[in-house]
């Protein structure tokens, strides 16, 4: 079936590249790589559970110092075990860093994975 004229004139308008000279919501990257898409996906993955958007938050608010989980505890009135869980969860999607000083976990956050994020989401 073929389309009347004015139709396909209206649909070639629609799938022509703009010629203003503005780009209508392109990522800055470009299309990215299955390896890319699976690294940011288990990022945003991460991010999507409220509990550790609350840890998160609190981690980065101590800018580049560490912080113990001893002190996150409180903070989402939650046991250290679960706290540790939600942890390891951004650890494995490498948003923040874990090191071990004595019996306590101490996390930093790791500035080039947000710088990454927020690459991926600057729509322009």
């Amino acid at each position: 079936m073929a389309l009347a004229p004015d139709v396909q004139a209206a649909a070639a308008d629609e799938c022509a590249p703009s010629t203003t000279g503005s780009e209508c919501c392109s990522l800055s990257g470009g299309p990215m790589t299955e390896d890319d898409a699976r690294r940011i996906a288990g990022r945003l993955k991460a991010l999507s559970d409220p509990t550790r958007l609350r840890l998160l938050s609190h981690v980065a608010a101590q800018g580049c110092g560490a912080v113990c989980v001893c002190d996150l505890t409180a903070v989402v009135d939650i046991s250290q075990p679960t706290v540790s869980h939600h942890m390891k969860k951004l650890v494995d999607a490498g948003l923040v860093t874990r090191e071990q000083r004595g019996k306590w976990a101490h996390y930093s956050v790791v500035p080039e994975a947000f710088a990454e994020l927020r690459g991926f989401l600057d729509l322009r």
